[in-house]
């Protein structure tokens, strides 16, 4: 294992943090809120162990295989968001470091769950840090770092790869470092628009800025405990319509601006997604509406929340805790669909739902039809058997660690089982609130520091997709050969 290039990109990733992190302080100036200091001994960590290790680290082998890959995107993670912890507990304004660590892993993987109770407690400049997270945290860290990385030999394909949610990951162009921008391009356009139809609706710049970064990272920290319930129908409806956009492929979007409509529109995985998120409006909007009183209001109540949920965003407009069961039972079910590959969400993703179904019918059909030969298509093109494969087994390694996550949360005293299953589906598909003692009302408080890191390793695991922190746990992954 290249192990000078692994943590020579580490350093170069606080790097890029501590740059980052000029943004939250030039909030904390412009308010005057008392982050300075915070922001500014971070800001220093960032760039002394950041130039420490590139310094240390530097070598002519920049060659990154699948393994450095993996390693590099777990250890990326758990270093930004142990750094990004650091103004919340300096500042004072989260002084247990566990807790501030889940704050800033919940940010960082777009989860969304908190440990506050009073997040309207919080100053200016750490409120837009926690969301600004989101933000950087939905498109990745590291294809941000690709993005603005001077052409490095080797493979840095397999860095994307290991960040980058869904089954397969390919390039938009020839140039890995071009597919990146490309990407983020995208993401910032979409975010510019998004604060222009906010601001325009009359919402405060910094209450759009917030909540545009929380709905570009599907990710849902807000700044009011009642999250976006205050705000008119009219900004409801545009982040109601932009958590539903950001949970799309952003290979489509691509396609949309080279004005291949007919291509995008043909996706398989779309048409999917859209029709799950308008059944289950309708679904819920008919449960619902008895008990809202308005049939306007329980549609967009219904929008919204389905939205936020298959989006893995996580706002909410009412305390869903309160619908009638069928219409929390269709929630807790889009939390494990999730969304398209390939964009900012979280979940099991549409693309590897509809594949999977799709070898079932064929297996059953074989079953009958013994000498039948029959091949399984996705969007127009046969899936080779690798890819199936690949498919099942890590559809196995997700139940398999959701029942561990949600056996080891089990044991925290006081939380009934619903409130447990919940909060390990909220946190594994980086979804955010759940049900019962973690419902939209609440917050994870009350669960013991231990509980709040393994709930804080499960969105590590469901953001990154599993193997980046499986492989990095495995000690052949240290072994020097």
């Amino acid at each position: 294992m290249n192990r000078k290039m692994v943590f020579f990109l580490i350093g170069r990733i606080l790097l890029l943090e501590g740059g980052l992190l000029l943004l939250p302080l030039f909030v904390s100036v412009y308010y005057w809120d008392g982050g300075q200091i915070p922001f500014l001994l971070t800001i220093a960590l960032c760039l002394g162990l950041g130039l420490l290790l590139c310094r240390l680290c530097r070598t002519d082998n920049q060659v990154i295989y699948a393994k450095e890959g993996f390693l590099i995107t777990a250890l990326a993670w758990l270093c930004v968001s142990a750094v990004g912890a650091l103004p919340f507990l300096i500042s004072g304004e989260i002084p247990n470091f566990v807790d501030a660590f889940f704050e800033t892993v919940s940010g960082f993987t777009t989860t969304g769950a908190s440990i506050l109770t009073d997040v309207e407690a919080m100053s200016r400049s750490m409120l837009f840090w926690r969301s600004f997270t989101h933000w950087i945290g939905g498109m990745g860290v590291l294809v941000l770092m690709v993005a603005n990385m001077p052409n490095l030999s080797g493979r840095k394909i397999h860095v994307l790869r290991a960040e980058m949610p869904g089954p397969t990951m390919g390039k938009l162009s020839p140039k890995l470092r071009d597919t990146a921008k490309t990407l983020y391009l995208l993401y910032i356009v979409m975010t510019a628009l998004e604060l222009v139809l906010l601001v325009a609706g009359g919402m405060p710049l910094f209450d759009s800025a917030i909540h545009t970064f929380g709905t570009a990272g599907t990710g849902g920290f807000g700044m009011k405990a009642a999250s976006i319930a205050n705000y008119t129908p009219y900004q409801q409806w545009v982040i109601a319509v932009f958590m539903m956009l950001f949970g799309v492929n952003f290979n489509l979007y691509f396609l949309l601006a080279l004005g291949r409509f007919r291509s995008a529109l043909r996706s398989e995985e779309l048409w999917t997604y859209l029709v799950i998120i308008f059944l289950a409006t309708a679904l819920i909007a008919v449960n619902v509406t008895p008990q809202i009183g308005s049939t306007s209001e329980g549609i967009r109540a219904a929008y919204f929340q389905v939205t936020s949920i298959s989006s893995t965003t996580g706002f909410s407009t009412v305390d869903f805790d309160q619908w009638p069961t069928v219409s929390r039972m269709i929630l807790v079910v889009l939390m494990f669909i999730g969304a398209c590959a390939g964009s900012t969400a979280g979940g099991l993703k549409v693309s590897r739902l509809v594949l999977l179904y799709k070898t079932i019918r064929r297996e059953i059909r074989h079953l009958l039809h013994p000498r039948s030969v029959t091949s399984v298509r996705f969007e127009g093109k046969p899936v080779d058997s690798p890819t199936l494969i690949s498919i099942g087994t890590y559809f196995a390694l997700y139940i398999a660690l959701f029942a561990m996550f949600w056996f080891i949360v089990s044991f925290q005293p006081g939380f009934d089982g619903v409130s447990n299953f919940t909060a390990v589906a909220a946190c594994y598909n980086n979804i955010g609130p759940g049900l019962n003692l973690v419902g939209p009302a609440a917050s994870y408080a009350a669960y013991g520091p231990f509980f709040k890191l393994v709930l804080s390793v499960a969105m590590l695991f469901g953001r990154l997709e599993i193997y980046p922190m499986l492989i990095s746990l495995s000690p052949s992954t240290w072994a020097k050969n």
